[in-house]
Protein backbone atom coordinates (compact mmCIF):
# COMPACT_ATOMS: atom_id res chain seq x y z
CA UNK A 1 0.00 0.00 0.00
CA UNK A 2 1.31 3.00 -0.48
CA UNK A 3 -0.72 6.26 0.49
CA UNK A 4 -1.00 9.81 -0.89
CA UNK A 5 -3.23 12.57 0.81
CA UNK A 6 -5.96 10.77 1.93
CA UNK A 7 -5.94 7.48 -0.26
CA UNK A 8 -4.47 4.29 0.44
CA UNK A 9 -3.42 2.85 -2.80
CA UNK A 10 -2.51 -0.99 -4.02
CA UNK A 11 0.67 -1.86 -5.25
CA UNK A 12 -0.98 -3.70 -7.93
CA UNK A 13 -1.53 -0.05 -9.84
CA UNK A 14 2.15 0.48 -9.90
CA UNK A 15 3.15 -2.78 -10.68
CA UNK A 16 0.55 -4.65 -12.30
CA UNK A 17 -0.17 -4.12 -16.49
CA UNK A 18 -3.13 -3.29 -18.42
CA UNK A 19 -4.52 -1.64 -21.72
CA UNK A 20 -8.05 -2.41 -22.42
CA UNK A 21 -8.31 -4.80 -25.46
CA UNK A 22 -11.63 -4.14 -26.84
CA UNK A 23 -11.55 -5.99 -29.71
CA UNK A 24 -11.21 -9.04 -27.08
CA UNK A 25 -13.54 -8.18 -24.31
CA UNK A 26 -16.17 -6.49 -26.64
CA UNK A 27 -16.82 -4.12 -23.81
CA UNK A 28 -17.91 -6.82 -21.07
CA UNK A 29 -17.52 -4.39 -18.36
CA UNK A 30 -20.33 -2.44 -19.24
CA UNK A 31 -22.55 -5.94 -19.37
CA UNK A 32 -20.68 -7.82 -16.27
CA UNK A 33 -21.30 -7.04 -12.17
CA UNK A 34 -23.81 -7.50 -9.74
CA UNK A 35 -25.18 -3.77 -10.57
CA UNK A 36 -24.86 -0.84 -12.94
CA UNK A 37 -21.96 1.17 -12.85
CA UNK A 38 -21.46 3.15 -9.29
CA UNK A 39 -22.05 7.28 -9.63
CA UNK A 40 -21.11 10.16 -7.01
CA UNK A 41 -23.37 12.17 -5.89
CA UNK A 42 -23.04 15.06 -7.98
CA UNK A 43 -22.86 12.85 -11.23
CA UNK A 44 -27.02 12.40 -10.58
CA UNK A 45 -27.43 16.11 -11.33
CA UNK A 46 -25.20 15.98 -14.60
CA UNK A 47 -26.81 12.97 -15.86
CA UNK A 48 -30.26 14.99 -15.42
CA UNK A 49 -28.41 17.54 -17.29
CA UNK A 50 -27.51 15.96 -20.09
CA UNK A 51 -30.06 12.90 -20.56
CA UNK A 52 -32.28 14.90 -23.87
CA UNK A 53 -28.46 15.08 -25.42
CA UNK A 54 -27.71 11.42 -24.23
CA UNK A 55 -30.81 9.64 -25.28
CA UNK A 56 -30.45 10.25 -29.26
CA UNK A 57 -27.34 7.67 -28.64
CA UNK A 58 -29.04 4.76 -26.41
CA UNK A 59 -30.49 1.92 -27.58
CA UNK A 60 -34.75 1.90 -27.41
CA UNK A 61 -34.26 -0.62 -25.06
CA UNK A 62 -32.41 1.45 -22.89
CA UNK A 63 -34.34 4.33 -22.82
CA UNK A 64 -37.62 2.21 -22.21
CA UNK A 65 -35.13 0.72 -19.25
CA UNK A 66 -34.97 4.50 -17.99
CA UNK A 67 -38.65 5.45 -18.32
CA UNK A 68 -39.23 2.88 -16.05
CA UNK A 69 -36.14 2.65 -13.16
CA UNK A 70 -35.47 6.22 -14.06
CA UNK A 71 -31.84 7.56 -15.03
CA UNK A 72 -30.18 6.01 -12.20
CA UNK A 73 -31.21 3.71 -9.67
CA UNK A 74 -30.13 3.00 -5.83
CA UNK A 75 -28.53 0.16 -4.74
CA UNK A 76 -28.47 -1.36 -1.33
CA UNK A 77 -24.48 -2.33 -1.65
CA UNK A 78 -23.23 0.08 -4.15
CA UNK A 79 -25.34 3.28 -3.69
CA UNK A 80 -26.23 5.42 -6.71
CA UNK A 81 -25.88 3.28 -9.75
CA UNK A 82 -26.81 3.64 -13.43
CA UNK A 83 -29.51 1.42 -14.33
CA UNK A 84 -28.78 -2.32 -16.38
CA UNK A 85 -31.19 -4.20 -18.74
CA UNK A 86 -32.99 -7.25 -16.90
CA UNK A 87 -29.63 -7.00 -15.02
CA UNK A 88 -26.82 -6.95 -17.57
CA UNK A 89 -25.93 -4.02 -20.03
CA UNK A 90 -26.03 -1.03 -19.05
CA UNK A 91 -29.07 0.98 -19.99
CA UNK A 92 -26.81 3.77 -21.34
CA UNK A 93 -24.92 1.00 -23.78
CA UNK A 94 -24.94 -0.12 -26.70
CA UNK A 95 -23.33 -2.36 -29.09
CA UNK A 96 -21.34 -0.80 -31.85
CA UNK A 97 -20.93 -2.96 -35.18
CA UNK A 98 -18.28 -4.80 -34.29
CA UNK A 99 -20.08 -5.93 -30.95
CA UNK A 100 -18.57 -3.84 -28.87
CA UNK A 101 -20.23 -2.44 -26.37
CA UNK A 102 -19.57 1.50 -25.77
CA UNK A 103 -20.98 3.97 -23.89
CA UNK A 104 -23.82 6.31 -25.10
CA UNK A 105 -22.62 9.28 -22.64
CA UNK A 106 -19.11 9.02 -23.94
CA UNK A 107 -20.68 9.01 -27.40
CA UNK A 108 -22.46 12.48 -26.85
CA UNK A 109 -19.46 13.44 -25.42
CA UNK A 110 -17.26 12.26 -28.68
CA UNK A 111 -19.60 14.05 -31.01
CA UNK A 112 -19.20 17.39 -28.81
CA UNK A 113 -23.37 16.79 -27.84
CA UNK A 114 -21.81 16.97 -23.76
CA UNK A 115 -18.89 18.03 -21.88
CA UNK A 116 -18.76 15.19 -19.77
CA UNK A 117 -17.32 12.12 -20.96
CA UNK A 118 -18.82 9.48 -18.34
CA UNK A 119 -19.11 8.45 -15.01
CA UNK A 120 -16.07 8.18 -12.57
CA UNK A 121 -15.90 4.84 -12.05
CA UNK A 122 -16.14 3.59 -15.59
CA UNK A 123 -13.78 5.91 -17.14
CA UNK A 124 -11.16 4.67 -13.94
CA UNK A 125 -12.18 1.04 -14.41
CA UNK A 126 -10.58 -1.23 -13.55
CA UNK A 127 -9.53 0.92 -10.58
CA UNK A 128 -12.25 0.60 -7.86
CA UNK A 129 -12.55 3.76 -4.97
CA UNK A 130 -13.77 3.33 -2.00
CA UNK A 131 -14.78 5.60 0.57
CA UNK A 132 -13.99 4.71 4.17
CA UNK A 133 -17.11 4.48 6.74
CA UNK A 134 -15.38 6.31 9.37
CA UNK A 135 -13.33 8.90 8.04
CA UNK A 136 -12.02 10.67 4.99
CA UNK A 137 -9.55 7.54 4.16
CA UNK A 138 -10.35 6.04 0.32
CA UNK A 139 -9.26 2.90 -0.96
CA UNK A 140 -8.24 2.68 -4.04
CA UNK A 141 -7.49 -0.74 -5.69
CA UNK A 142 -7.05 -2.74 -8.73
CA UNK A 143 -9.98 -5.50 -9.29
CA UNK A 144 -9.84 -6.44 -12.98
CA UNK A 145 -13.10 -8.69 -14.08
CA UNK A 146 -10.86 -12.56 -13.66
CA UNK A 147 -11.97 -13.56 -17.36
CA UNK A 148 -13.50 -10.78 -19.12
CA UNK A 149 -10.08 -8.58 -18.52
CA UNK A 150 -7.56 -11.62 -19.06
CA UNK A 151 -7.13 -9.90 -23.14
CA UNK A 152 -6.45 -6.16 -20.98
CA UNK A 153 -3.86 -7.42 -18.68
CA UNK A 154 -1.61 -9.30 -21.42
CA UNK A 155 -1.55 -6.67 -23.75
CA UNK A 156 -0.78 -4.56 -20.74
CA UNK A 157 2.20 -6.80 -19.94
CA UNK A 158 2.97 -7.11 -23.77
CA UNK A 159 3.56 -3.07 -24.45
CA UNK A 160 4.71 -2.84 -20.76
CA UNK A 161 2.36 -0.17 -19.71
CA UNK A 162 1.28 -0.02 -16.03
CA UNK A 163 -2.26 0.14 -14.60
CA UNK A 164 -1.64 3.73 -13.36
CA UNK A 165 -0.23 4.94 -17.19
CA UNK A 166 -3.01 3.58 -18.70
CA UNK A 167 -5.32 5.21 -16.40
CA UNK A 168 -3.60 8.65 -16.15
CA UNK A 169 -5.94 10.90 -17.71
CA UNK A 170 -9.11 9.67 -15.01
CA UNK A 171 -6.80 9.54 -12.15
CA UNK A 172 -6.04 13.25 -13.07
CA UNK A 173 -9.61 13.53 -13.09
CA UNK A 174 -10.11 12.23 -9.94
CA UNK A 175 -7.48 12.78 -7.88
CA UNK A 176 -5.59 16.03 -9.39
CA UNK A 177 -2.38 16.44 -11.48
CA UNK A 178 0.29 16.48 -7.95
CA UNK A 179 -1.77 13.26 -7.16
CA UNK A 180 -0.32 11.61 -10.53
CA UNK A 181 2.71 12.93 -10.06
CA UNK A 182 2.78 11.43 -6.74
CA UNK A 183 2.08 8.27 -7.88
CA UNK A 184 4.26 8.30 -10.73
CA UNK A 185 7.32 9.21 -8.26
CA UNK A 186 6.47 6.50 -6.30
CA UNK A 187 6.26 4.03 -9.01
CA UNK A 188 9.57 5.22 -10.00
CA UNK A 189 11.21 5.02 -6.78
CA UNK A 190 10.06 1.33 -6.26
CA UNK A 191 11.56 0.39 -9.55
CA UNK A 192 15.10 2.14 -8.81
CA UNK A 193 15.07 0.14 -5.73
CA UNK A 194 14.51 -3.01 -7.55
CA UNK A 195 17.72 -2.28 -9.45
CA UNK A 196 20.07 -1.54 -6.50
Amino acid sequence: MIAIDNALISDEILNKQFVCDLGKCKGACCVDGDAGAPLEKDELKIIDEIYDDVAPFMTPEGRKEIEQQGRYVYDREFGWVTPSINGKICAYGFRDKAGIVKCAIEQAYLDKKINWKKPLSCHLFPIIVKKSKRSNTVFVNYEPREDNCKPACALGEKLKVAVYRFLKEPIIRRFGENFFEALEAAAQHIDNAKTK
